[in-house]
């Protein structure tokens, strides 16, 4: 499974297989949705209105372009850098083994970068939106302007991968010696919840992770069955040179810990679109409902609670790792992401933060999402989000013993409880009550 796409049909190098169109898809440009015409508030349109009223300004380097100063201004750090060789992308042709395409990632932002590509592909995660797609042009210009991409991205970012909403799909594959995905051996679909034996076909990994094999670096040929494989020569690797030549590239690395936490990320970002979206569309539909025969505007019927609740429960699962993959020994990244990345965000007064690492039994020492924090999560409708919160209480107060959160200690749900009480503002009354038991 050479190569681990992210479901960006061009955007940010995740991933562009060959993704069904979505069956009975939702149509995202209806009420209350209005996908293409709604404008959008994320990073990059604040960017755009920065770089227009000249409060800010994107630099040009040779062979990068935009690339660096673009990372800065979207608070993308360098050592986020993924490095995949599978041809997923908008400019396929500039993609193979020997010039995989670079991804970086920040909380709300992902970028994506070919050596000598016409365009740098970006994607925001949009509050209101989900999954918002752009390009920006490689060609020096004295003003830059992001250009919108819907169409031809929402073909895959809204396949039925995604239930039919935008957002981005991690997957791992097989590739040959050109990139080309080798369909007829399989991929998979890649989230924390993935055993490492399945993760990172296609892309190139640096780092350690003991004894644990996993599918980067590899090429492969023919068409093997996944059983066949055996990648124990490319783990474990912290120089990538030995691949191809890694000075084009801001960084020689492709952290295996930076690829982790965007698995997580991704599929967290999903979740909270969905729900939002999932949302929405049942207020909408009840409010015409109730217009129609004459009930209360403020009425909420059995079926919407119930779609509700379908929407919110798999944030909840999700965001509290329900059946994350457990490590078996340590991993250990080689770019200096796992440093940076736990000094963004805030910490309680035991000085404990939702983006510490655990990283030897499994990726989080505190296992609820850091995205609980983000503009995503803030601007779900309040139907669903009170939801969520009342769900996360019962949880991490040990209200709820549930088998799906068992792999949750006391002692876990008590430092998540006692992390977020300090850390997240705007916290129901509620969540002021006794610790968890």
């Amino acid at each position: 499974m050479s190569r681990y796409f992210l479901l960006s049909c061009w955007c940010c190098g995740l991933v562009l297989l060959l993704v069904p169109l979505s069956v009975g898809a939702v149509d995202l440009d209806r009420e209350p949705i209005n996908y293409s015409t709604a404008p959008p508030h994320n990073a990059v349109e604040r960017l755009q209105e920065r770089l227009d009223a000249g409060q800010a300004k994107l630099s040009y380097e040779e062979g990068t372009g935009y690339l660096r100063s673009l990372l800065r201004e979207l608070k993308v750090p360098l050592s986020s850098q993924m490095l995949v060789f599978s041809k997923t992308s908008l400019q396929r042709q500039r993609i193979n083994p020997r010039t995989p395409r670079a991804i970086y990632f920040g909380d709300d932002a992902y970028v994506g970068f070919c050596q000598k590509g016409d365009l740098l592909e970006v994607t925001a995660v949009d509050p209101q939106l989900g999954a918002v797609f752009y390009s920006l042009s490689q060609k020096k210009s004295a003003h830059p302007h992001f250009q919108r991409q819907t169409d031809n991205c929402l073909i895959c970012h809204a396949s039925s991968f995604n239930q039919g909403y935008p957002g981005h799909l991690a997957r791992s594959v097989f590739a040959d010696g050109l990139g080309l995905p080798l369909l007829a051996s399989g991929s998979y679909r890649i989230d924390h919840t993935s055993p490492l034996r399945q993760r990172w076909g296609g892309w190139y990994v640096s780092g350690t992770s003991g004894k644990q094999v996993h599918l980067g670096n590899l090429i492969v040929r023919g068409n093997p069955r996944p059983e066949e494989i055996d990648n124990s020569a490319n783990i474990n690797v912290t120089q990538l040179e030995r691949y191809f030549k890694t000075a084009p590239y801001p960084t020689p690395h492709s952290d295996i810990v930076a690829l982790m936490v965007m698995e997580h990320q991704t599929e967290m970002h999903n979740r909270l679109t969905r729900a939002h979206f999932q949302t929405r569309l049942a207020l909408h539909e009840e409010a015409e409902f109730n217009k129609a025969l004459g009930r209360p505007a403020d009425y909420r019927s059995d079926s919407t609670v119930r779609r509700i609740r379908s929407a919110g429960e798999p944030v909840v699962q999700y965001m509290l790792f329900c059946q994350e993959a457990q490590l078996t020994d340590p991993i250990k990244g080689t770019s200096g992401f796992t440093e940076e990345f736990v000094q963004r965000g805030p910490r309680d007064s035991k000085g404990r933060s939702l983006r510490d690492f655990d990283l030897k039994r499994r990726l989080f020492a505190y296992p609820c999402s850091y995205i609980i924090y983000s503009e995503a999560f803030e601007a779900l409708p309040a139907a669903v989000k009170d939801y969520i919160l009342r769900r996360l209480w019962e949880v991490l107060s040990g209200q709820d013993t549930s088998k799906e959160f068992a792999h949750l200690s006391a002692a876990d749900r008590r430092a998540i409880l006692e992390i977020l009480r300090e850390t997240k503002p705007n916290l129901p009354d509620y969540w002021k009550a006794a610790a968890a038991r």
